[in-house]
């Protein structure tokens, strides 16, 4: 059988082709579609080609825009190794990670990433399997071990398996496996099938489309008798006049308007770390509600340190840097540990033991880190990687702190002083480790571990001078201790050592060597939050944005790094995995509801998955982060899944809809605060181009209601030159507003509000638009009447050509005019203008300088008058047109002062909670 690369498959994306397609079948596409049909059919050419041209303009911007934001992604580097080393023909050779196929033998050392699913030979090794089980502790693997038929797969203790990591040991394997055979693969594949629902705006534009699809169709087709039968115009007129209401109706710029704004919003969530897979997704994020964060590495710097020291002379600080007369990779002569204290000695014993019972590296022991920057290993590389690099430390985050931590207390930092003659592996039953060293002339046993294990195989304690028999007070010492530390939210271990006479060595089983242990002491160790974090959890706190925590950590150490950050400042909840799982979905719900912030520790990636649709089924919009292959599904069905990109997986990357390069939890929040102005400025360009609805329709339906007596105020060409020339610019500069005061002080809005409603309605045919249309109107006829029309001269639309056109080309001013009103009054939502400041968006008043340029050529330059019917109007006509923005801009700030008032006054009577679950 052919195995093929070994490699993951990635999502099929759709063809370009397809894609392209799509963007012509939209509804509003459609709608102009059959105006162009009709414009066909009534010998329009013109007015097709026009039609057809704004088709394709809108279909290839939005096109182009879509593509360039998936290739955003494009440049993550391919989780698999790109080489490995293989035994073919009895060589060890080093080949292509994708070359591995069922039946190779591969070397696997300390550091490395495994590239397939494979059976050990030979050789021990502890391997991180956190990718696959969400577990931290590495895990012993070793050939030597009884197969159990009810033992799983990922629970064998002699497989290891693609995309996991060895933290020590050395060992040969079988493959398998390959590619999307492995374990792997199979969660990839799993992940596949959680279904991805359209994202609110794709859902909003929709219904938004079909809203105005439906009006516009029924405002086309009620004017088909009102013109043929009332207004008694020909069966030509009648359908060029439909067709004008039509097009009217569309906003032909909503669509690659609202594309930019979105890929506006990719670029910035870019420069901020975050890379978004699907431009509509920055929407989303603006409408998050709950954020389900990891601890480790996103609250967290992911660098374990230690933080407490103890031993019996006492509690001690834990040294910055090894002491002067002991420093790293010195022989420490006797006399020189004879010069130092009784207690620099004990913390000397302590550190050789720590540096002893560690399968840890340290790549430059002599440097450390300091208050004031990374360690310069940690600047050879990204430290995010739990297995580091060959440039960094090598080994479990746990062991390195630990070992550098010995350094500072004297200990050889390479162990060149010491000779390895046992060793037991860590057993997550026994909590424990142990090595049996040779040190100097003595065989002496290191252990360390759970302090309560630690403690329970001792019989003595080290103290400040010689040991001593271990009393009833030294373990309530020890327990105190314990208890304290713990409830800080550090991670204990207890270091223990014992001498050995050579005669013991022979036969030593683990049990043998683990008793009568001296205990030395204790270190606490933490990783620090991300001093970043604190702001922005309490900007979440203050947009109404509700935080849980989901982690593999114990509950103690997650509460405590939560409380440090600000969650739960006002009641924390811990439910643990296990409770998790006796829960019934009602119960979870009830959970839920309550809205305090919780920290689910000890979960499954089944427990991620659950609680995500918990929290969707209460009308939740949920970000979910994660970065393992067992947290794919979750990343997949949650509205926001949200991939790390320096230590996540492939599989969680590709899950994802958003991937974050720094793996920052403030960059979440960031992209929460994009996304939620670029909703705002959907809006406000929603509002800008619905505005100039009004005055295009309302001319019409005077003429048609006047039964042609009054002329037709404007053509269908110069209402595409408004839809699709004047507005487009001011639109587009509307997508790169500022946010406005107060945007993270909002609570997020409801799953299922519509991103137009009734108030932006108002505001944009009835306020704005309405006084344009007024004002529009007013304009048309003044213009008539100074050439002589009046309304009961029965001349109607029989009005000289030249005076007539004067008079259209006024309307199509006006209506240009009243559009630098609507795009300066439409830059806010709800606050006023003056405090944005009238000339802080420099695009738009670019964007209104190309607009009127842009407006005086199509009624100056000849060829575009022939083009659009206009013609020059008189100079004190011109004039006219100055008052026009202002009296728009002054409507909709007393619109907005209003609405100003109303909200204070709901404010103060009912106080925001944050968190609330969002409307079904």
């Amino acid at each position: 059988m052919v195995a093929g690369p070994n490699r993951l498959i990635r999502d099929e994306k759709r063809g370009w082709v397809r894609e392209l397609l799509n963007q012509f079948i939209h509804p509003l596409a459609l709608l102009l579609w059959a105006a162009a049909l009709l414009a066909v059919i009534t010998g329009t050419t013109a007015l097709t080609v026009a039609i057809v041209a704004v088709i394709l303009l809108n279909a290839i911007f939005a096109f182009l825009q879509e593509r360039h934001a998936e290739k955003a992604v494009e440049a993550l580097a391919a989780y698999l190794p790109e080489r490995c080393q293989v035994i073919r023909d009895g060589t060890l050779a080093t080949i292509e990670a994708t070359e591995l196929v069922p039946g190779d033998v591969i070397a696997i050392q300390e550091g490395d990433r495994i590239s397939a699913d494979a059976r050990l030979l030979t050789g021990s090794l502890e391997v991180d399997l956190s990718t696959l089980t969400g577990e931290s502790q590495a895990a012993l693997r070793t050939p030597e071990a009884e197969i159990n038929a009810e033992t799983s797969l990922l629970q064998s203790v002699d497989v290891v398996f693609s995309g996991s990591s060895c933290v020590g040991g050395e060992a040969t394997a079988l493959v398998y496996a390959t590619g999307m055979g492995t374990e792997l693969g199979r969660i990839a594949a799993l992940s596949k099938r959680v279904v991805k629902d359209p994202s609110p705006l794709e859902q909003q534009v929709a219904r938004a489309a079909r809203l105005i699809a439906l009006i516009a169709v029924g405002m086309g087709m009620a004017f088909v008798p009102v013109g043929l039968f009332l207004a008694d115009l020909p069966l030509t007129d009648t359908v060029n006049f439909a067709i004008g209401l039509l097009v009217a109706n569309v906003p032909e710029g909503l669509l690659p308007t609202i594309t930019l704004a979105l890929a506006v919003g990719v670029r910035v969530l870019a420069r901020n770390g975050a890379l978004v897979k699907r431009i509509s997704a920055v929407e989303t994020l603006g409408s998050t509600s709950v954020i389900c964060t990891d601890k480790t590495g996103t609250l967290t710097m992911n660098r374990m340190q230690v933080t407490a020291f103890w031993t019996f002379g006492g509690p001690q600080d834990p040294p910055a840097s090894p002491p002067a007369e002991l420093l790293p990779g010195m022989r420490v002569s006797e006399a020189m540990r004879a010069e130092a204290g009784a207690s620099d000695l004990l913390g000397f014993r302590f550190g050789r033991a720590s540096a002893a019972c560690s399968n840890a590296r340290l790549v430059n022991p002599t440097v450390f880190p300091t208050e004031a920057g990374p360690s310069a290993s940690e600047d050879l590389g990204d430290s995010s990687d739990p297995v580091h690099s060959r440039a960094q430390d090598v080994g479990d985050p746990t062991e390195v702190a630990m070992l550098r931590h010995a350094v500072t207390l004297g200990a050889v930092g390479d162990r060149s002083d010491l000779e390895r003659l046992v060793h037991f592996h860590f057993d997550p039953v026994l909590r424990r480790m142990s090595t049996v060293d040779r040190v100097g002339h003595q065989a002496v046993v290191h252990s360390k571990g759970a302090p309560e294990e630690i403690l329970r195989l001792c019989t003595r304690v080290a103290g400040a001078g010689e040991d001593r028999p271990l009393g009833d007070h030294d373990r309530r010492l020890v327990e105190a201790v314990v208890q304290e530390w713990a409830a800080r939210g550090l991670r204990l271990i207890a270091v223990a050592d014992r001498v050995l006479h050579d005669r013991d060595l022979g036969g030593l089983s683990r049990a043998q060597a683990e008793k009568d242990l001296t205990l030395l002491g204790m270190v606490g160790l933490s990783d620090p939050a991300r001093p970043e974090v604190a702001a922005a959890v309490t900007q979440c706190h203050a947009a109404g944005i509700r935080l849980i925590v989901v982690t593999g950590d114990n509950g103690l150490t997650a509460a405590g790094i939560a409380r440090q950050v600000g969650i739960g400042v006002s009641g924390l909840a811990v439910v643990n995995g296990s409770d998790l799982d006796l829960m019934s979905e009602a119960e979870l719900d009830e959970l839920l509801e309550r809205n305090e912030e919780l920290i689910f520790a000890r979960s499954s990636p089944e427990a991620k998955l659950r609680i995500t649709d918990a929290l969707q089924s209460l009308g939740h919009i949920v970000a979910m982060t994660g970065d393992g292959v067992n947290d794919a599904p979750a990343l997949r069905r949650a509205d926001i899944g949200v991939a790390m990109g320096g230590s996540g997986t492939d599989v969680a990357r590709e899950a994802a809809t958003m991937v974050l390069t720094d793996d920052n939890f403030a960059s979440i929040v960031a992209a929460v605060e994009a996304g939620r102005r670029v909703y705002d400025n959907v809006r406000k360009f929603i509002v800008y181009i619905f505005a100039h609805a009004t005055p295009e329709v309302v001319p019409l339906l005077i003429y048609a209601a006047s039964g042609g007596a009054v002329p037709l105020p404007l053509t269908v060409m110069q209402i595409l030159a408004i839809d699709l020339f004047t507005e487009t610019l001011p639109a587009l500069a509307l997508g790169r507003e500022a946010p406005e005061p107060g945007l993270m002080e909002r609570p997020p809005r409801r799953r299922r509000e519509n991103v137009i409603n009734s108030e932006m309605l108002i505001r944009a045919w009835a306020v704005m638009g309405g006084v344009s249309a007024v004002l529009v109107t007013g304009l048309f006829l003044q213009t008539l009447a100074s050439g002589g029309w009046a309304f009961d001269s029965a001349t109607g639309a029989t009005q000289p050509e030249l005076l007539w056109r004067e008079a259209t080309t006024m309307t199509f001013l006006g209506i240009v005019s009243c559009q630098i009103g609507t795009a300066m009054a439409s830059r806010t939502q709800t606050e006023s203008l003056l405090r944005v400041g009238v000339f802080s968006n420099r695009l738009l008043l670019w964007g209104i300088g190309f607009e009127v340029l842009l407006a005086a050529a199509i009624v100056g330059i000849a060829p575009l008058q022939v083009v659009f019917g206009t013609a020059i109007p008189e100079t004190w006509l011109m004039f006219l047109l100055i008052p026009l923005p202002f009296l728009v801009w002054g409507s909709d700030e007393a619109f907005k002062w209003l609405k100003r008032s109303r909200l204070t006054e709901q404010v103060e009577a009912a106080p925001r909670d944050f968190g609330a679950p969002q409307a079904h």
